[in-house]
């Protein structure tokens, strides 16, 4: 198997569980302070790491960082912090075997970007993917009862809205990554705490409000110690598979993750029509498959 595709299969499977552990673990805390507390955990956790393992030679120049280089990794940054808390917001609306497989739908805006902006190009088979990942948003919504509800359904539905616009900023985030490790050539050592604190830093004015005490902060701290962890190696094992593949393949694999989400959170979280919203995840991972050949 092709290295990066087995990264990408691995950092599903990590994502998929870091799904899950929010809904279950982390209620109490806002969408605006948890992608700060998260990213800065993962930031700590991952900085020995990368301290040990980068030598001076892996480090880019100063010339690297051109205006256009340095636009296009703030413009990652805010479309991830965007996305992560839109996601977030959708998870407190919405079950997370809803939310989910919409929101996971984020290659199907990689490959239009991935046209513009770097030359791909989109044939019958992404087409085809298109045409999947879009019924696959119809079954998410559907629930037993007349057939045409979830339509109605899905003009109103604050969680499909909120899912549909992090899909987006994921989406954004996921070209905006391609190109910072393989355009700009960082190294994943450097990019995943580069990437990690620029977030911590663009989201803190606003969410220094909702941020908790430090009494509430130290009851949760091995939770947000482990997630941190699991974090941060998330983000190095996504990065060493846009550092070998192109965006619009690493991404729908990535992306499996719903698979994951769907089915712990009818296993481990209780909630209702896991069937109907496993096909809804099955016809988004085949959706993006088709769009990645």
């Amino acid at each position: 198997m092709d290295p990066g595709i087995l990264y990408s299969l691995v950092a599903a499977l990590l994502w998929g569980l870091q799904i899950v552990a929010l809904k279950r673990y982390f209620d109490g805390y806002s969408a605006f302070a948890l992608p700060v507390l998260i990213n800065a955990f993962a930031a700590l956790a991952f900085t020995p790491f990368a301290v040990a393992t980068t030598s001076p030679a892996e480090l880019p120049s100063l010339a690297t960082f051109t205006p256009v280089a340095l636009g296009a990794i703030l413009l990652t940054v805010l479309a991830i912090g965007a996305a992560f808390i839109l996601f977030l917001q959708a998870l407190e609306a919405g079950e997370v075997s809803y939310v989910a497989p919409i929101n996971k739908l984020a290659p199907v805006f990689v490959l239009p970007i991935e046209i513009a902006l770097l030359g791909a190009h989109l044939g019958p088979l992404q087409l085809a993917g298109v045409l999947a990942a879009t019924l696959a948003v119809y079954v998410a919504n559907y629930e037993p009862g007349e057939l045409i509800e979830p339509i109605k359904r899905a003009a109103y539905s604050r969680p499909a809205q909120l899912a549909l616009l992090s899909a987006a900023g994921w989406g954004v985030g996921d070209v905006g990554k391609r190109v910072a490790l393989q355009e700009l050539s960082l190294p994943p050592q450097l990019w995943v705490p580069l990437l990690e604190v620029s977030i911590v830093l663009v989201l803190l004015p606003v969410a220094f409000r909702t941020l908790p005490s430090v009494s509430q902060l130290r009851g949760d701290l091995p939770k947000f110690v482990g997630l941190g962890v699991l974090v941060a190696t998330a983000e190095y094992v996504t990065s060493l598979a846009f550092q070998l593949v192109p965006a619009s393949i690493a991404s729908p694999v990535i992306n499996t993750q719903a698979v994951v989400a769907v089915v712990l959170g009818g296993l481990l979280l209780g909630e209702e029509n896991l069937g109907i919203r496993l096909v809804a995840a099955l016809l988004a991972v085949a959706g993006v498959g088709l769009i990645a050949l």
